[in-house]
């Protein structure tokens, strides 16, 4: 645990040179802030909370380096609260009882509130979890909590219904642009005071290294910077070519044929796409060896397999939980074997995207026609004034007809008849096509009556 009280510290603005550049370069306050808009435009939920000092206990879900840490240092200055952060991985439920008796004294002694920040909440067991309950509902402290994984299945259902979950997006290319370049700009925190000539395209390659990480985009600026600063000034001149080497130079010691993070994964997708399961096994075990997140190579095997396997095999999403569960559950090294397991399956399962363009097609009915409303006969009635407005009336009990199937119309009249989901005939899926022929046919008989 780690008590950092914002109003008695060196904090990030105050960061000695030694400090990586990702740290220094932390924004000290909501007007240099960049990214999550969805969050903190004018009139959006965490803004409007900033603003009335109403601060309410949150979880922040979203992908590393897109800002959780120093979001919530932020809430913390602006709401002029006592910031202390916890990780999970180091702390248990002792040290939850310190700090919530540090809060109770805080707020009796000084009138100050404690936010608590909880780094990687999801590594946090049910009972430590439990330990907060009261002190949240209490709001003796303002909890938020940090983690990569769905909340959903990582936090139990009673503080999940006391906090609300913000989704922290990637950062944008454009707002990784800006990042770099107030970095460089920046005398006190960055490299403004050290004249160097960097070619535009360089700051664009290096975004499109990042994949939308802040922390990695300043990290690489900072790995070809300082293989420049130090050579007389006419020679601190950075090219693309020069950018590419240098930090190829970096990811050897990542990796030692020099591939790039997003290729692994790219060759590990294209090959359980492709159906060759050795050519899956040898990337899932280059990325391994190189220090990928084994979870996250998890959780791009969960995605593959309702993207490109689908219904033609639905035992796939269920091979390939199980793979992440058994992972989460072992660990290092005896867990690469059950991901080796679920990556063989996935190569060798039937394919089909059939759910990926159904849903695409569904998602694009949405943004065209908006939220149409539901038919009255499919609505639920639990009132008497529902019922008076005809909610529910005429719905046909499928279970009370032959074969539990009976025509009726279930989507909203302006996309009447529209067909999303056009299974294949590969794997399960072919079964499907064929329940799907007959009902679709009866139903077409019945609207000609």
């Amino acid at each position: 645990m780690k008590n950092l009280d914002l109003f008695n510290q060196d904090g990030p603005g105050n960061a000695k040179d030694s400090a990586p550049l990702a740290e220094r370069m932390r924004p000290q306050n909501i007007s240099e802030y960049i990214g999550q808009r969805h969050l903190l435009s004018e009139g959006c939920l965490l803004k409007r909370a900033i603003e009335e000092d109403k601060l309410f206990s949150m979880i922040f879900w979203g992908p590393p380096g897109s800002g959780k840490t120093t979001l919530a240092r932020i809430l913390a200055r602006e709401t002029k609260s006592n910031f202390v952060s916890f990780s999970a991985v180091l702390s248990g439920v002792k040290e939850i009882r310190a700090v919530i008796d540090e809060a109770r004294e805080l707020l009796e002694r000084k009138k100050m509130k404690m936010i608590l920040f909880v780094d990687e909440i999801h590594r946090f067991n049910k009972a430590q979890q439990d330990a907060f309950l009261p002190h949240v509902e209490s709001g003796l402290i303002t909890l938020i909590g940090a983690t990569t994984e769905n909340p959903s299945f990582e936090v139990i259902a009673p503080l999940l219904s006391r906090t609300r979950v913000l989704i922290l997006k990637p950062f944008s290319e454009e707002d990784l642009l800006a990042i770099l370049e107030n970095a460089l700009k920046d005398k006190q925190r960055g490299f403004g005071q050290i004249s160097i000539k960097i070619e535009s395209d360089v700051l664009n390659y290096i975004v499109g290294l990042a994949d939308g990480d802040a922390r990695n985009a300043l990290n690489n600026l900072e790995a070809i910077v300082s293989m420049v600063q130090n050579l007389p000034e006419d020679k601190r001149v950075v090219s693309l070519k020069f950018a590419q080497e240098a930090l190829l130079k970096k990811s050897l010691l990542y990796d030692k044929d020099g591939e790039e993070h997003y290729n692994l994964i790219s060759a590990l997708h294209k090959s359980l796409r492709g159906s060759d399961p050795d050519a899956a096994l040898y990337w899932l075990g280059r990325m391994l060896a190189a220090g990928e997140d084994p979870l996250y190579i998890a959780r791009r095997m969960v995605r593959f397999a309702s993207e490109d396997i689908g219904n033609a095999d639905p035992q796939a999403l269920v091979i390939a939980m199980a793979a992440q569960q058994a992972f989460h559950f072992i660990g290092l090294p005896e867990g690469e074997l059950a991901l080796a397991q679920a990556a063989v399956y996935l190569a060798t399962a039937p394919k089909s995207n059939s759910l990926y363009v159904g849903y695409g097609k569904v998602k694009e009915i949405i943004n065209t026609k908006g939220y149409l409303p539901v038919p009255l006969h499919i609505r639920n009635a639990p009132t008497k004034l529902m019922k008076e407005l005809d909610y529910g009336k005429d719905y046909k009990y499928a279970h009370d007809y032959p074969d539990a199937y009976v025509q009726q119309e279930y989507l909203p009249d302006e996309i009447k008849g529209q067909i999303f989901y056009q299974p294949k005939d590969t794997g399960f899926e072919k079964t499907i096509k064929e329940r799907l022929k007959y009902w679709r046919s009866k139903k077409k008989d019945a609207d000609k009556k």
